[in-house]
């Protein structure tokens, strides 16, 4: 379901003059330190909170072809940090391809994927209670994942895909620092993780597809410590020493950005680093990465209590917002844990025919203990996060273009 005018939308994507300039002078640090009202908490010391920031801005030509202009603070592959939930998209993206390139007759993203076990530790998965068939497949799966973050979810498209092949599949594409391989929520040992569990796809009794066991013979983990903080909390126990993440997940911001312009401009980017989808996997992607939970038609996420208009979108919206302006659509997937609050995103204003990609994160951990579940998210992450949206989005107001973008491949998604 879309708000208000499909049709009124769509005249503004298309007809949208041009705007003032901004004035802006394209420094990102002159940007933070000149809006102290925002952001002063943070720009006293960036160091500590571990900004990093990328902005892009888009241009189209005459034809609607994209040139991106990209702007960035802080960006630094070497200094990491914990990437929480955004490492489902790239994994939803590459079970899409996975399912793809199989190629089996009658199996699709619809089809019902059953997971088994080959290990007591493992747990199976063959009901999906909030799927309209009652049944999991990748397809809701990945809805799950896009709508509000679903850790189970991202876990079983995991162990669909399996732990090498997902590593080694991003890095053939490019992204060459991003490392995945460990499940998420649950408590898994490096050699767990790397053995995933079985699948079968059906169709009632049909096997369509039957895929065994996989272990993974490719140890991911940092060769080196990558140690944070002063404490942590382990077992109920605190101990006074720093967290090693090496065994965690890696995923530098610009892959994140990078990832996410892939999806979103495909023709625009270098073949090497496109997703294998077919125009409908778009469209269903970008479907369930803009909508509202309410908008889903699943019965456990219409609570706008739990799930507002704004939950998982955190620029310009704080991951709070009752509700959020029609003409506005945010294309993204954020990510919290330890501290550390990440969102990438494409932002579109079809009223205005404005979009720009925005990617950052920032850590805020002040008591530096991982674990006690005492991090300054409501306080500063969440208000730093939705206020530089808000300023990139009044840059992109007030400046100039010399030709307004055609954003009907976007609103099609959205369209009901």
């Amino acid at each position: 379901m879309v708000r208000g005018s499909a049709i009124g939308l769509l005249a503004g994507a298309l007809l949208c003059g041009c705007q003032q300039n901004s004035g802006w002078n394209g420094s990102m640090d002159e940007l933070l330190h000149s809006q102290p009202k925002r952001f002063a908490t943070v720009m006293q010391d960036p160091d500590k909170y571990r900004v990093q920031i990328i902005y892009t801005q888009i241009d189209r030509d005459a034809e609607n072809r994209p040139r991106f202009t990209s702007y960035t603070y802080g960006v630094n592959p070497d200094q990491y940090f914990y990437p929480a939930s955004t490492v489902k998209l790239p994994t939803a993206l590459l079970a899409l391809e996975k399912v793809n390139e199989l190629a089996v007759p009658e199996l699709n993203r619809d089809t019902t994927m059953l997971t088994d076990v080959a290990s007591d530790w493992q747990t199976p998965a063959l009901t999906d209670p909030s799927s309209p068939t009652g049944l999991p497949s990748i397809g809701h799966y990945v809805r799950k994942i896009l709508l509000v973050s679903d850790n189970d979810a991202f876990n079983r498209l995991y162990e669909f895909i399996g732990q090498k092949p997902l590593n080694e599949s991003l890095r053939e594409k490019g992204y060459q620092n991003t490392r995945i391989f460990h499940r998420l929520e649950v408590a898994r040992n490096a050699e767990e993780n790397a053995k995933t569990n079985p699948v079968t796809f059906v169709d009632g009794d049909t096997v369509l597809y039957a895929q065994g066991a996989q272990i993974s013979d490719t140890n991911y983990a940092h060769k080196e410590p990558i140690l944070l903080g002063r404490a942590e909390i382990v077992d109920g126990e605190l101990l006074n020493r720093p967290k090693d993440f090496s065994g965690n997940n890696v995923f530098a911001l610009q892959d994140l950005h990078d990832v996410v312009q892939a999806l979103i401009f495909p023709q625009f980017v270098e073949e090497r680093r496109r997703f294998n989808l077919t125009e409908d996997d778009y469209q269903f992607v970008y479907r369930n990465m803009s909508a509202y939970p309410s908008e889903s038609g699943i019965a456990e996420y219409s609570d706008s209590e739990r799930y507002p208009d704004g939950y998982v979108k955190f620029f310009m919206y704080g991951g709070s917002a009752p509700t959020i302006p029609e003409n506005i659509r945010i294309f993204n997937k954020p990510g919290d844990a330890y501290g550390f609050l990440t969102d990438c995103a494409y932002i579109v204003d079809f009223e205005n025919g404005l979009e720009f990609l925005l990617a950052a994160t920032i850590f805020t951990n002040a008591n530096e203990t991982f674990n006690d579940d005492t991090y300054e998210y409501d306080e500063i992450a969440l208000p730093f996060l939705r206020d530089l949206g808000l300023a990139i989005y009044e840059i992109e107001r007030a400046r100039e273009r010399e030709y307004a973008p055609d954003l009907s491949r976007f609103l099609k998604a959205i369209l009901p």
